[in-house]
């Protein structure tokens, strides 16, 4: 591939054999094509190398590195912005899927809007069969024209999964992308979200896998979270805790430090993080919407019919 392409989509891994090659053949079948597919590979163990030279060899869309040692999730994830090409950049997951028109609805949003700086999709979480478990809506006001208004949705707001939204390459580099400790992705999307409006394609479009080795699930604590982001972490002598939330916070002062606004809309922007400090001292008020009981679904759905129904709509 000569030419440079106009999106970029990182896929860092490690160890995802189990999944990789459904959530490639759902990136690579998109009907949007002019894209790089970055992938990182943090020293896999297990067959991913092999999945992803045979995907690679097949598609020469697809940039592959293979890391000569685990450098930890987060600075996997920066390398594949390090390595972009492209004036748009998405991260991927290797266990998520998505429909077909995914990137072309969020390419198009984001050229119709010049002042939106992020697009995604509704999305539902779906288990390791591909069964939709639970639809997730969207009630934050990231599109606000109020940077304030956008900055308090995503302080306080829960259903979103912006983080593997399309964005501005540009704007996504203008923060320090993901640093070593545990939600650094809401810092991130909360200066974008500083930075400009977010639009949310209002289709179905996006499907995030959950199930038992999702790092979530299969790291409950937050010391094992945080040695898997950084491998520097994982010193037994040291708590992360107070530093984790020492950084958590000083991540979006920082955002708000950096941020292009008037002296009133910081002001108000610093009384709404003085109220989310506050708020987090009640129970459940970190958790995020796939955490909760799942919602009771009429009948089983797989994303193969929703893809298949929008296919036919087409």
């Amino acid at each position: 591939m000569n030419a440079v392409p106009r999106l970029s989509i990182g896929l860092p891994i490690y160890n995802g054999e189990r999944y990789l090659a459904e959530s490639l053949d759902a990136l690579l079948g998109q009907t949007y094509g002019d894209y790089e597919l970055i992938i990182s590979d943090n020293a896999s163990t297990d067959g991913t190398e092999d999945i992803c030279r045979d995907y690679a060899a097949r598609d020469d869309r697809i940039r592959y590195w293979r890391q000569p040692r685990n450098i930890g999730a987060c600075p996997n994830h920066n390398f594949t912005v390090h390595q972009a090409r492209g004036e748009l950049f998405k991260w991927a997951s290797h266990d998520d899927l998505y429909g077909r028109d995914l990137l072309r609805r969020c390419v198009e949003a984001l050229d119709e809007q010049p002042d939106v700086v992020l697009a995604h999709s509704w999305k539902a979480l779906i288990d390791g069969d591909g069964t939709v478990t639970q639809p997730v809506e969207y009630t934050m006001a990231t599109d606000s024209p109020h940077a304030p208004d956008r900055f308090r949705a995503l302080l306080f707001g829960v259903g979103g999964d912006d983080f593997y939204g399309v964005i501005r390459t540009d704007v996504l580099r203008r923060t320090p992308l993901n640093d070593s400790y545990h939600h650094s992705d809401r810092t991130i999307m909360a200066e974008l979200g500083l930075l400009g409006r977010f639009h949310q394609v209002p289709e179905l479009l996006y499907f995030r896998r959950d199930h038992p080795d999702r790092a979530e699930r299969a790291r409950p604590t937050i010391r094992a979270r945080c040695a898997n982001m950084d491998p520097r972490r994982a010193d037994p002598l040291r708590h992360p805790t107070v530093r984790l939330l020492g950084e958590y916070v000083w991540g979006f002062v920082s955002a708000l430090h950096r941020a292009p606004l008037t002296w009133a809309e910081r002001a108000e922007c610093y009384r709404h993080l003085a109220s989310w400090m506050a708020s987090r001292a009640r129970p459940g008020s970190g958790e995020r919407a796939e955490d909760r009981e799942p919602a009771a679904l009429a009948e089983p759905i797989t994303v193969a019919t929703i893809v298949a129904g929008q296919e036919n709509r087409a």
